[in-house]
């Protein structure tokens, strides 16, 4: 349970070494966040390919510490029901999507600017106020992976609804559904309440946008893989009961043993160390490659504990 799945790890890991990377070469006057963070695209260095770099650039280490958290949190959870393909895909698409959502927001905010300031201002004098303002632009970049966290959030809201989260500073226990209801009124709220925000909140919004109609396309397309609120609630439900028989099983065999009839010690332990190695296999293969990829066999074991 305590493992890193595969691509949650490669990205922990990725965002983290190009955090480093920003910090070495900033030494030597290099600026990573300005090469690979998303510009505005009618600035002068905009290029395609920062909607894809900017989501593993990030300001500064509060900034990385509390997306890689919340990855580490919610993202090994996700990518054990989904698989690492899937998961993937999600993330980027997520992503890609804040990112488009940020661009969109910045032009509208560059219209009204151009509106309030110049007299006769026109949508067909964009490019040439654009092109006078280049060195203004160019200041408006974005970095960070919070979009597509802000998509894993909602998957993990959507998978395990009834789930109990405890956060920080409430004193009590909040279901996952009502925790990402909140995240989306804090942020829509903080969205349209605030103006020149360093934090790209309808960046935030947009990549839970891209994640809800990801998923909704996956429930209605029968070719885009199986997505069911109540297998991964139920999923969930087993790991935690895995757990809980695996930290009592010590007290349990010191509390006497229930085998079967006629049953000896050494056969008794074979048998349950056999059944324990066999739930385990399951799980590694479902943290591997998704609970898609087990045979009904593997899941009746998997959810009859073995039995």
């Amino acid at each position: 349970m305590f493992r890193i799945p595969a691509i949650t790890k490669n990205l922990l890991i990725i965002n983290v070494l190009m955090f480093a990377a920003t910090w070495v070469f900033g030494r030597q006057g290099v600026d990573l966040n300005s090469v690979f963070g998303l510009h505005f695209f009618l600035a002068r260095d905009f290029q395609i390919y920062q909607l894809f770099t900017y989501m593993f650039m990030h300001a500064g280490f509060t900034h990385l510490f509390f997306n890689m958290f919340a990855l580490w949190m919610f993202g090994c959870v996700v990518e054990n029901v989904w698989g690492p393909k899937k998961f993937l895909f999600y993330y980027m698409v997520c992503g890609v999507g804040a990112g488009l959502i940020q661009l969109i927001t910045q032009f509208g905010e560059f219209y009204m600017l151009a509106s309030d300031q110049i007299p006769g201002f026109g949508f067909g004098d964009i490019m040439a106020v654009a092109h006078n303002s280049s060195a203004i632009l160019n200041l408006w970049t974005t970095v960070g992976a919070s979009g597509a966290i802000y998509g894993v959030l909602l998957a993990f809201g959507m998978l395990f609804p009834e789930e109990r989260l405890f956060i920080f500073p409430l004193p009590l226990p909040i279901k996952a559904k009502w925790f990402v209801c909140i995240y989306i009124v804090v942020e829509l709220l903080s969205a349209l309440g605030t103006s020149n925000s360093s934090v790209a909140h309808f960046a935030h919004l947009g990549g839970m946008l891209f994640g809800w109609l990801l998923i909704r396309y996956w429930r209605n397309n029968p070719g885009g893989g199986s997505f069911g609120r109540s297998k991964g609630q139920q999923f969930f439900d087993n790991l935690k009961s895995n757990w809980e028989r695996r930290s009592h099983r010590k007290s349990d065999n010191a509390g006497g043993y229930d085998r079967t009839r006629n049953e000896s010690d050494w056969d008794y332990n074979a048998r349950k160390k056999a059944e324990q190695d066999e739930i385990d296999r399951i799980l590694d293969k479902v943290r591997r490659s998704g609970y898609d990829s087990l045979s009904e066999e593997e899941k009746r074991k998997l959810f009859d504990g073995g039995k």
